[in-house]
Order: structure tokens, then sequence, then C-alpha cells
């Protein structure tokens, strides 16, 4: 039975206003819009699936492919999940996002019939001086929290991080977050587009208008305190052959490994598939019976569970994520 290969795929481009053009001028990402705020390299979402950009079934929508393909594909660790479960974008906040949280399942399966949202932002690179807001700098009541919301002082009590490249953020769901101006970031994500917006510097969306902010909902999910993780990497760095690698983040949703690659010899196993995302230079992933494929910079990768031994042969810099 002849397996299935290794794809890449195309990102879905969206053109939020507070976007830049990083990703178009350094990522190779295409778009008609006159900015790139995100790409979705990795997505099923239907708000933004990505789409097979090699081989014969180039142009095909990624959910479409791989329901095509079969679950196998997926790996049996996705099998816990009624959805494909994880989403992956490149962000550049060329100017500062709204104050924001996302609901946890348990909330967003009981008001908005679908899923909550926990992510981690890997900083691919910031601007000198760059921050965000991460949780709260202290603990505080509800009742201040709404105060606060309703008297626009509530940056006052947000913990402000300043970052660097390399930098981790876990993002749980229930934590309140802002991803600040100057900032380009590596987004992996359960697969949601829930998000409830704080506050919003009182900015104006294309149609002239204020954009719509969830205070009632944001009020009945928002973890009021400091956040648990530090802002680095879970792992500390490991030398393999050929390859550094670091656990950048691991929960029930997903595991994420930073490497730097001149040849890495991995395996997809039947557990799961692998997400190799290109941050930066160039490589070809070698696998039995195919061609080499060749990846760059702002590239996305997908290995079907089960491919089994491959190699990555080059000088580049990799997210590498499974479930």
């Amino acid at each position: 039975m002849t397996r299935i290969q290794p794809i890449k795929l195309t990102g879905a481009c969206k053109d939020y206003l507070w976007g830049g053009n990083r990703l178009r001028s350094e990522y190779h990402q295409v778009s008609d819009a006159p900015k790139i705020a995100e790409t979705w390299l990795l997505s099923c979402h239907p708000d933004g699936p990505s789409a097979v950009a090699s081989g014969p079934d180039a142009g095909t929508p990624f959910p479409a492919w791989l329901e095509r393909q079969g679950g196998a594909v997926l790996g049996t660790d996705c099998g816990k999940f009624p959805y494909f479960p994880v989403l992956i974008k490149l962000i550049d906040a060329k100017q500062r996002l709204s104050i924001q949280v996302h609901p946890d399942d348990a909330y967003a399966r009981a008001h908005e019939g679908g899923y909550g949202k926990t992510e981690m932002w890997y900083v691919v690179d910031c601007e000198p001086g760059a921050a965000l807001y991460y949780g709260f700098d202290h603990a505080i009541p509800k009742e201040e929290f709404k105060a606060r919301i309703e008297n626009n002082t509530l940056e006052e009590v947000l913990n402000r991080v300043p970052v660097h490249a390399g930098d981790v953020f876990f993002i749980e769901a229930g934590t309140l977050h802002a991803i600040g101006a100057g900032i380009l970031i590596a987004e992996i994500q359960q697969n949601s587009n829930l998000t409830y917006r704080i506050y919003d510097y009182g900015r104006r969306g294309a149609d002239g208008k204020t954009r719509p902010l969830h205070i009632a909902q944001a009020l009945d999910v928002t973890r009021l305190e400091r956040p648990a993780r530090p802002t680095r990497p879970q792992g500390a760095p490991e030398r393999k052959e050929g390859y550094r690698r670091t656990l950048l983040a691991t929960c029930g949703v997903f595991t994420v490994y930073g490497m730097d690659i001149r040849e890495a010899a991995l395996r997809a196993d039947g557990k799961s598939f692998h997400s190799l995302i290109c941050l930066d230079g160039e490589a070809q992933l070698l696998g039995q019976g195919a061609p080499p494929l060749s990846f760059r910079k702002g590239d996305s990768v997908f290995v079907p569970a089960g491919y089994g031994d491959y190699t990555v042969k080059g000088t580049c810099r990799v997210l590498h994520t499974t479930v």
C-alpha cells in the first residue's frame, strides 16, 4: 500500500487593523490585502482553513484533504478530540492588540456551542522595548476588575512583561492577555476562534465604529490573578545528532519543540501527525518513496501520523508540534 506523503500547506491570511507586512516581506505569505496581521499555517477552522500547497492535491482545502485521507493521518492521540485539535499561526503585531481573554471548553460549550482556547506564544522577533500583558500583577476581586474596565484604569493592574526573542508564554484559558506593538509571534492553540475583547483603547474598525466588547463574558471567565507559568521554555536545550531541540510547552492539546537543525532524523509514529513550521532558513524533508520536499522560512509542513522515519536536512529553525 502506498503511504500518504508529507505535504506543504498555504496559510489563510488575515488583514486585521493592527497588522503589519513582515509576514509578506519576510515569511513569503501571499495576500491581496494591504496588510497581513496573521497567517493560519495549520488550520482546519472554518474561519480560515489552510490549503494543500504541494503534490497532486495542491489547492485542496486542508480539511477536505484530511477527510479524503481518513483519520489515521492524524494519529491515535487525536482520537480523544471530536475535531482537529490544533491551530498554528504567525502573528505580526505592528500595533498593539486588544486586551482579551478566552474561555475554557466547559464555558464555551455551555454558552457558545464551541470549544475554548488555551494557547502558547513563542516570540520569534520583537522591536527593542516591546512588551505585552500577561495576566495581572496581583490578584484582584471581581468588583475591582469590573470597575477598572468601566473607568479605563485596567492597565494599571496588569502584568506588563518586556519581551525578547525566544520567550514563551503559556496562555491557559481564562488568562487575560494582550500582544504589544512591534512583536512577531508564533501561536500554537486549540482549534478555536473564540475571543472575548475586554478593552480596545477606543479604536475604530474599517467601518468607523468601535469594535464590540464582551464584558459580561470576560467577567465570567477571567482568572483575576498572576499567571502561574514563567515566560521561558518549559524544558532545557537538548543536543541531538545534527540538531538541538528545546521543549517550549506541553499540555493536554499540544506539545511544541523549538528545533535548530542541520540534519535531523525524525519519526512520525501512529500516535500523532507532525507539524513543522519553518521560522528561518530552508531545508528538505527526505522520506521514502517520494521526491524531496523543499521548504523555507514561512512554510508549513504536515507529516502524516504513521509515516515513519524521515530526515530534515538543511540549516533551519522550526517549530515541531504534535498532539
